[in-house]
C-alpha cells in the first residue's frame, strides 16, 4: 500500500504572525465548515522550485479577486506570504527532496467561508510534493477529449453569480469531467461552450501555436511564431501561467493572440498545450483520437517555450 504524501499545514491566525503550524495527520476542520458542506470558498495552487514559489504575486492577486467575487474578506497578502514561507521551509526541513531535480512542491492556498455562523473565513496554506503523474505528462504529452461545458461563451457576462472567472472550491464538475475522460481512455479534457468556442481544461489553460515562414520582401525568409489562447472574457479562469508565458514569449519575439477559437483551430495548429502552475506545459498529442500538429514541430516549440517558462519567477 502506498503511503500518503507528506503534507505541511499552516493556518493563518492573527495570534501567530507567521501562521500556526498544524498537524496534518489530525482533524483540523470543523464538520460544519462551509468549504466542506457547500464547496463555498476559493483556492490557489502554486509551484515552489528549490524553495522559491513561482508567480507568487500573480497568485495572490488572483486569490484576492476570487475572494472578492464571493464576498469573502481574507487576510492581507503579507500574512499569506509569511505563512507560505513558513510552510515551504517546514516541509523542506521535515521532508528533504531526494535530489535537486525533484525539489518541487505544491503550495495550495485555501479559503473557506468557515463554519456556519462564523464571522471570519478559515484560511490555510498546504504544502505537499508534486505528483509523479504531472511530471510524466510534461515529458510524454497527453491525449484529450472535447466536452461541452453546457453554457454559451456569453454566460459569464450575463450571469456573474455563476462565478465562472473565479477559482472556487466547487470543483466537482471539473473532477467529474476528468473521470469521464479517463473512462474514455484519455488523460484530460478541453471544454467547449454550447456555441462552439474553445474554453479551458478542468485545471488548465489552452494554448496553441502556429509556425509560419514568410518572405521579408528582400528575398530572405523569416519564421514567425504565434502563440494563441482563448478569449479571457468567455468565462474562463485567467491563467497565471499563460499570462507569464505570454509576457516572456512577447519579449522573445513571438506574436500573441486571443481567440475566439473553435475546435478546428486546435486541429489546424502546429502544436497545442494545456498549461498550469503545477504540471506546467503538457503537450497535447491527440484530440478526440486525432493527431495534433507535427510531432517534430511540437517538440521544437515545446522546448522553446519550456526554456522561456523556466526563467519565470
Amino acid at each position: 500500500m502506498t503511503s500518503p504524501a507528506p503534507v505541511v499545514l499552516v493556518f493563518l491566525d492573527p495570534a501567530f504572525p507567521d501562521g500556526r503550524l498544524a498537524d496534518a495527520s489530525q482533524p483540523q476542520l470543523m464538520a460544519t465548515d462551509q468549504g466542506a458542506t457547500r464547496g463555498d470558498g476559493v483556492f490557489e495552487s502554486m509551484l515552489a522550485v528549490g524553495g522559491a514559489v513561482r508567480k507568487l504575486q500573480a497568485h495572490l492577486d488572483r486569490l484576492a479577486g476570487s475572494a472578492q467575487a464571493l464576498d469573502l474578506v481574507i487576510p492581507a497578502q503579507d500574512a499569506w506570504r509569511a505563512a507560505i514561507a513558513a510552510g515551504v521551509a517546514e516541509h523542506r526541513t521535515q521532508h528533504p527532496a531526494p535530489s535537486p531535480a525533484e525539489d518541487e512542491l505544491v503550495v495550495k492556498l485555501v479559503v473557506t467561508r468557515g463554519p456556519e455562523g462564523a464571522e471570519s473565513p478559515t484560511c490555510w496554506v498546504q504544502v505537499s510534493p508534486v505528483g509523479a503523474l504531472g511530471r510524466r505528462q510534461r515529458e510524454t504529452g497527453i491525449d484529450v477529449i472535447l466536452l461541452d461545458r453546457g453554457y454559451d461563451s456569453d454566460a459569464a457576462e450575463r450571469a456573474p453569480w455563476l462565478l465562472l472567472g473565479a477559482k472556487t472550491l466547487s470543483y466537482a464538475t471539473n473532477m467529474a469531467a476528468l473521470r469521464y475522460a479517463h473512462k474514455q481512455g484519455a488523460d484530460d479534457v478541453i471544454f467547449t461552450s454550447s456555441d462552439g468556442r474553445v474554453l479551458e481544461g478542468p485545471t488548465s489553460t489552452v494554448l496553441l501555436a502556429h509556425l509560419e515562414t514568410s518572405d521579408d520582401g528582400a528575398g530572405a525568409t523569416r519564421t514567425v511564431r504565434r502563440l494563441i489562447t482563448p478569449q479571457l472574457d468567455s468565462g474562463i479562469l485567467p491563467g497565471t501561467s499563460q499570462g507569464a508565458l505570454f509576457a516572456a514569449a512577447k519579449a522573445a519575439g513571438w506574436e500573441l493572440g486571443y481567440g475566439p477559437l473553435e475546435p478546428r483551430d486546435l486541429l489546424d495548429a502546429d502544436a497545442v498545450w494545456l498549461i498550469s502552475s503545477i504540471r506546467l506545459l503538457a503537450p497535447v498529442n491527440h484530440i478526440d483520437g486525432k493527431e495534433v500538429g507535427t510531432p517534430a514541430v511540437q517538440k521544437q516549440l515545446t522546448a522553446e517555450l519550456n526554456a522561456l517558462f523556466a526563467g519565470i519567477q
